[in-house]
């Protein structure tokens, strides 16, 4: 298994890049509130219970029901993808960002600590949200048109070559743990282990018992409200950390999904066709990464690998890499951006084509940052790096960082407990969305007795899931 020390203790096999000291920043110290980066503006988009859709009741905490949730924005949150669509008429500069709801804990959510499954089961899945740049600054709509939430109720339809094995259609997406907008103007959302909701849910619904219908890559179109999210099967069916996606100069749609767990791997999809077509993710060759010294190498899988692609991996001897946790291609860069329990990893494809066999790969420097947990690129170049130890304190804030070249400069810190939720830049470049995820959430707090009341600080209003804004 690849781990961060073995990376680190063999610095003559794989070059790190960006490497930073002195010019690195201290990280903010832990508080019950969250900082800001000298020279920029904090601004709170959407929190926990927030509506969605135009539907929504208002939010309380002390109350809350399914139909509710289901129309409100999750307990957890995690930035998938940010959409920009074709400029409209009017010129006004818009996007759609969509947010990841993973996760729901009971003794967090709900009073008491009283579970509630079929709640929990309207609060996880993902928000799609619209957001428009008025007077300088991003706003969510307030009943957008693209606006809508996935829940475990969503109509899905299955397609590809397991298709008919577990039905032509499902209902629900479940634990959607990241995604990616795709050079197609699709977006992908990524399921994660359905066995970490399965057990929960049994008894809410027996669809969720066998599990069958989860664990897979969802597809939808961002911009069609309307539009039934497809779970394509030839991607295989077990828990994914997350995807990214990028289109190969031969014009296939080229795929990347890393496995969620101690010992993932990473898998990457080119379609038969071209990424154009509507099916395109329905037929193509499935591929493990390979690691060795400087170089990873794709291992085609055999036909049929879909089925059981964990397995076909050990099989074809692919890498294991340690609790993968996030994947972004950076087109400015034209590599895969690759974090997780060894770090932060760069793939650069041979020729610059993401269908090539073979990609060089590098670590980059991020020992001091702290528990790094996702990667993105800005306009300017900048790796945006988020960390999240899962609510473990300790004497630093988890940190949103901006890394170029050999400096590191904190941009956020989050409040007690929370975690970066990832972070992506706006079309204008002028401002970052980021998330504060899960606050308060420490080992043994509750919702009556939570680290921290942030953002609000008012008596008997719990900690919330964050959506910002960082404007200078």
């Amino acid at each position: 298994m690849i781990r961060r020390r073995a990376l680190l203790a063999a610095p003559a096999l794989i070059p790190a890049l960006s490497p930073f000291g002195a010019a690195a920043q201290t990280a903010p110290a832990v508080a019950q509130d969250d900082t800001v980066g000298a020279g920029l503006r904090r601004g709170v988009l959407i929190r926990w219970g927030d509506r969605v859709t135009f539907d929504a009741p208002p939010f309380e905490p002390n109350h809350v029901d399914a139909e509710g949730a289901a129309a409100q924005f999750g307990w957890d949150a995690r930035i998938a993808a940010l959409i920009v669509p074709p400029m409209a008429a009017d010129g006004v500069t818009r996007a759609v960002l969509a947010v990841a709801h993973p996760t729901v804990e009971a003794a967090m959510a709900f009073p008491g600590g009283l579970d509630r499954p079929d709640v929990a089961m309207k609060m996880q899945g993902a928000s799609l949200l619209n957001l428009e740049l008025q007077g300088g600054r991003w706003i969510v709509v307030d009943g957008g048109f693209q606006s809508r939430r996935l829940t475990g109720n969503t109509l899905c339809r299955l397609s590809g070559p397991l298709a008919e094995r577990v039905g032509s259609s499902i209902q629900g997406v479940l634990g959607i743990r990241g995604g990616a907008a795709t050079p197609w103007a699709s977006l992908l959302l990524a399921e994660g282990d359905p066995a970490d909701w399965s057990n929960r849910l049994s008894g809410v619904d027996r669809r969720f018992q066998r599990g069958e219908g989860f664990g897979w890559l969802v597809e939808l179109d961002p911009l069609d409200p309307q539009s039934i999210p497809v779970k394509r099967t030839a991607l295989g069916r077990f828990g994914k950390a997350d995807a990214a996606a990028a289109q190969a100069r031969g014009g296939q749609a080229v795929v990347y999904v890393a496995e969620r767990g101690a010992g993932g791997y990473l898998f990457r999809f080119v379609s038969a066709g071209p990424a154009r077509d509507a099916d395109a993710l329905d037929r193509g060759t499935l591929s493990v990464a390979q690691w060795q010294a400087t170089r990873l190498t794709w291992l085609p899988l055999p036909e049929g690998a879909a089925s059981n692609p964990v397995e076909a991996a050990r099989a074809a001897n692919g890498t294991a890499f340690d609790a993968p946790s996030s994947l972004y291609w950076d087109p400015r860069g034209n590599r895969l951006l690759f974090t997780g329990g060894f770090g932060l990893l760069s793939f650069s494809p041979d020729g610059g084509d993401p269908a090539s066999p073979g990609m060089a790969g590098s670590m980059i420097n991020t020992q001091r940052l702290g528990a790094v947990q996702t990667a993105t690129s800005d306009s300017r170049g900048r790796l945006l790096i988020g960390t999240d130890t899962g609510g473990v304190v300790g004497p630093r804030a988890q940190t949103l960082w901006a890394l170029e070249g050999s400096s590191a400069t904190p941009l956020y810190g989050a409040a007690r407990a929370a975690g970066i939720g990832n972070a992506v830049a706006s079309p204008d470049g002028g401002t970052i969305f980021t998330v504060a995820r899960r606050p308060g959430a420490e080992p043994g707090a509750t919702f009556n007795r939570p680290a921290t009341r942030w953002p609000e600080f008012e008596p008997g209003m719990p900690p919330r899931s964050a959506l910002l804004s960082l404007a200078r």
